[in-house]
């Protein structure tokens, strides 16, 4: 509600912590519980984007300069935060085009 008050608009939710992935032996737990991010979207009448997990490599990979799409590009992680960008372009795409304020460009390198 706090942005449409500002009219920002939501291109919808994305989970942060959704699930925790042990670093010793890849069991998947949902510590914080489960679907929040889902209810939420629903809630809100905006679209789920995704839901991102809880895990050590991705703050280590991304501490050590290499986020973990660069480190790790084919695993599962990579895999999730690649189709949270997809599913975010493509809402951005169906956004009217305004020109009233200007964005620097963006630019990923792979160092």
């Amino acid at each position: 509600k706090m942005f449409e008050k500002v009219e920002v608009p939501v291109l919808g939710i994305v989970e942060n912590m959704s699930i925790h992935i042990c670093s010793k032996c890849s069991h998947e737990e949902h510590i914080f519980g489960e679907g929040g991010g889902m209810r939420m979207a629903e809630q809100y009448g905006v679209d789920f984007l995704g839901a991102l997990p809880l895990d050590i490599r991705i703050r280590e990979e991304t501490d050590g300069g290499k986020p973990t799409v660069v480190a790790e590009p084919d695993s599962r992680i990579s895999q999730i935060y690649r189709e949270i960008s997809r599913k975010t372009a493509a809402k951005l795409a169906l956004q009217a085009k305004s020109y009233a304020s200007k964005f620097p460009n963006i630019v990923i390198q792979n160092n």
